[in-house]
């Protein structure tokens, strides 16, 4: 193999790396994925809501992908809540709409890129699992392969799709070492339960399924939150929370805030009585847009994670349909550089122009602005804990006659340490960006 000149060599079987090699394949392509664990998904500890549209466009074949591919739950409940020490406000939003478009899905990653795996054997792709790559092979400033195992892998084009840990890359003087602010660490329980009790707790049927987007008391006001969402028989919970908080000496570390919020009174109930069945960390990307830059280069480019592709709304966390949708591009890009037999900056820049054209770089592009608004501390406690006292007023009765709505707001302005100032700034920065 040393001397085989190959089409295109993939690292990484995850989302990214496993569809850019099954479309590459597809179009009769010689592609060689290369995995470093045994079985493809054994490392990774992610999971989460897979937003399905994405992945229908690579199996359009498949009708009844959503009973074909292995996924946990269709999500039909999402539920975003601000967490105080004793309360917590939410917006519970349950929509049969969006169980019967399978419009999102709750997957445990470990299943899923190992059948993502078997498809792109099954399509001809090379897989060489339980095989890590040690650095690019660069010539003239060009990518031209990997060295794996200490053997020489040559190809006419590089994929990166490892992870937000993208090595490779950093090593290689591809892409700079994100800053502190731009990363996170998740930290994730699996809580075995059994699909009745998931059912009877969370007031769901069948595959339906429910997701928790958790701000505030969750990462005991640091930048970051928390999340549950349900599987078939477990549930998956963590926090999420910046590197730059953590670096403080007087902050918690992200186990003791993982620890926090599974005793939460707002999180307990709904775990009460459940198995741990696994425990694990990993990084995060927080940048946004501002950190998909040098993903595009000659004979290489970045997919994925390892591409910085990961999005908070607000209302909703996407990283695995972006890494699809880049997977898509890059396979697209590939494929005419091969037609051309051109690996050039320039050809290969043709990548950024399709992200930028399709809901990839539309979507990061519109929420640019995201990671800047969501650096308020103030989403973090002070909002929350402003709303549950404006309710606390409006809901407590007293034998006194009540206060109009608007001054028991004003009330829990000032009980909450809120300027208006501050309002102003986060008003500003929200109309600006959204």
């Amino acid at each position: 193999m040393d001397e085989e000149i190959l089409d295109v060599v993939v690292v990484g079987a995850g989302l990214a790396g496993s569809v850019c090699a099954l479309e590459l394949a597809r179009a009769g392509h010689e592609v060689v994925l290369v995995e470093r664990a045994q079985t493809p998904g054994a490392k990774n500890l992610s999971g989460g809501v897979l937003y399905t549209a994405a992945l229908k466009k690579v199996f359009p074949d498949l009708p009844n992908l959503l009973d074909e591919a292995p996924v946990e739950r269709i999500i039909s409940r999402n539920v975003i809540a601000l967490l105080n020490e004793q309360s917590d406000v939410r917006i519970d939003y349950r929509d049969e709409r969006l169980y019967e478009e399978g419009n999102a899905a709750s997957v445990l990653r470990a299943k899923l890129d190992r059948w993502l795996f078997e498809q792109c054997e099954a399509a001809g792709v090379m897989c060489m699992n339980g095989m890590k790559v040690e650095r690019l092979l660069i010539e003239n400033g060009q990518v031209i392969g990997i060295v794996a195992g200490g053997d020489e892998i040559r190809a006419r084009c590089v994929i990166i799709a490892e992870g937000a840990n993208s090595f490779l890359a950093e090593e290689a003087g591809l892409r700079s070492r994100p800053r502190p602010s731009h990363r996170a660490i998740g930290v994730k329980s699996v809580i075995g339960l059994g699909s009745e009790k998931i059912n009877d707790r969370f007031q769901l049927e069948d595959r339906e399924g429910a997701a928790f987007a958790l701000v505030g008391d969750a990462t005991k006001g640091l930048p970051g939150g928390g999340f549950l969402y349900t599987n078939k028989e477990s549930i998956s919970v963590g926090v999420v929370v910046r590197l730059d908080a953590l670096k403080n000496p007087a902050a918690p570390s992200s186990a003791e805030l993982h620890d926090h919020l599974l005793t939460h009174p707002s999180i307990a109930p709904y775990l009460q009585g459940g198995e741990l069945l696994e425990y694990g960390s990993h990084l995060v990307n927080e940048g946004g847009w501002a950190m998909c830059k040098g993903i595009a280069h000659p004979g290489c480019l970045l997919i994925g994670d390892a591409a910085g592709f990961t999005l908070n709304t607000g209302l909703t966390i996407r990283g695995m349909d972006l890494a699809i949708g880049s997977a898509l591009a890059a396979a697209q890009t590939v494929t005419e550089a091969l037609a051309r037999s051109d690996f050039s900056k320039r050809q290969m820049n043709r990548y950024l122009c399709r992200l930028r054209t399709c809901f990839v770089g539309q979507d990061m592009a519109k929420y640019a602005g995201m990671p800047e608004l969501l650096d308020s501390p103030r989403f973090y406690g002070p909002y929350g804990q402003a709303l549950a006292n404006w309710l606390y007023g409006a809901f407590r009765q007293r034998a006194i006659a009540k206060e109009g709505l608007f001054r028991e707001g004003l009330r829990a302005l000032r009980g909450s340490n809120l300027k208006l100032s501050g309002l102003a700034s986060d008003a500003a920065l929200a109309l600006r960006w959204l």
